[in-house]
């Protein structure tokens, strides 16, 4: 049995080779992957000055071959003073196995960062540490940034919105990649769900919503498989209500409407949402209408909203009741069936 890094090493050159072998179908598949090896590489030396994972983990690269819609000419990537990751143009997933006893449950995890950066560490790793402790899989999403999704431009005092949301195609195509390594990595393919955080809690909702279709040309078999989480775990979310752009001193908080990019189905996935009402970043009313429309449409939802919290508390330390809440979540995990029990190694 191939161990998880040898896996994902494998996983790499077929994705770099894939687009060769089709190019050139008359030579040996055997030969494009000794070639696709130095190629894998090139790559991780290429992003040596970009986010690197933790010791002992591998990221990989979730596109074969040239990123759609890709914006020309990209800057280098780059991490931040707090070790986020900043001009993410090549996106990857790094693959965390889950600890102890295995629950076949599997989590893509959606960092925050207003799409502009993303939080790889309290709303990266950390995740991962903590739900691998649970015997839940992860796999962390290092999606495009900036401008990938729904992001406030504070020069011109706007929300701007992409013509093509391509942090949304990065999820998407991660689910299936994760449904189609599943008994490489010891998955259930029926227990693949989500968490995010801010943007991320975004990112959440609009892979919960779009789904039906891939927002991107499909590239392999990965793409033949269903996109669709099956729970879904929003953490103080953002840019989900309608008016949370307009004047704070007229608007009308009881109106709780959607933005029309979130348009939520009967059969999105079962979800959990959570947020500070004292949270000045993404407002407590983000949830809240999230919330209206998931019941609207007949969603099995589950709410927690504290009094204090504030944004981005994560898994740091605290007094506060909110602290609580992983433990909330692993409740309702098993309420819905995705800890009820272990897989077999």
């Amino acid at each position: 049995m191939l161990s998880l890094a040898q896996s994902l090493a494998i996983l790499g050159t077929t994705l770099f080779a894939s687009t060769a072998i089709r190019r050139f179908p008359g030579i040996r598949k055997s030969i494009y992957f000794f070639f696709a090896v130095p190629l894998l590489l090139a790559h991780s030396l290429a992003q040596a000055d970009g986010w690197q994972p933790t010791p002992g983990h591998v990221q990989v690269p979730i596109w074969p071959g040239a990123v759609p819609d890709a914006i020309p000419d990209p800057k280098p990537e780059s991490v931040d003073s707090g070790g986020g990751a900043l001009d993410v143009s090549r996106p990857t997933m790094t693959v965390y196995a889950a600890k102890g006893r295995n629950t076949g449950a599997a989590a893509v995890v959606f960092p925050g960062g207003g799409y502009r950066v993303l939080a790889m560490g309290g709303e990266g790793t950390e995740i991962c540490d903590w739900l691998t402790s649970r015997g839940i899989t992860c796999v962390l999403l290092k999606y495009r940034v900036p401008g990938s999704g729904p992001w406030w431009d504070g020069e011109n005092k706007r929300r701007v919105y992409p013509k093509v949301q391509t942090a949304l195609q990065d999820a998407q195509r991660t689910l299936g990649l994760v449904r189609q390594q599943a008994t490489q990595w010891h998955v259930d393919p029926h227990k693949v769900g989500v968490i995010g955080f801010s943007a991320g809690g975004h990112l959440v909702a609009a892979v919960s919503t779009h789904f039906a279709q891939r927002t991107y040309a499909p590239v392999d078999a990965a793409d033949k498989l269903s996109c669709r989480p099956d729970f879904a775990i929003a953490v103080y979310p953002g840019h989900l209500w309608l008016y949370e752009d307009d004047d704070h001193a007229t608007r009308d908080e009881t109106h709780l409407s959607l933005r029309p990019d979130i348009s939520v189905r009967p059969d999105s996935p079962p979800t959990f949402l959570l947020q500070a009402e004292d949270d000045h970043v993404d407002g407590v009313e983000q949830s809240l209408a999230y919330y209206v429309g998931l019941q609207k449409a007949g969603v099995p939802t589950e709410m927690h909203l504290y009094a204090q919290g504030g944004h981005a508390f994560g898994l740091l330390p605290s007094k506060l009741p909110i602290a609580q809440w992983p433990r909330l979540v692993e409740t309702w995990l098993g309420t819905i069936g995705m800890l009820d029990a272990p897989l077999a190694h």
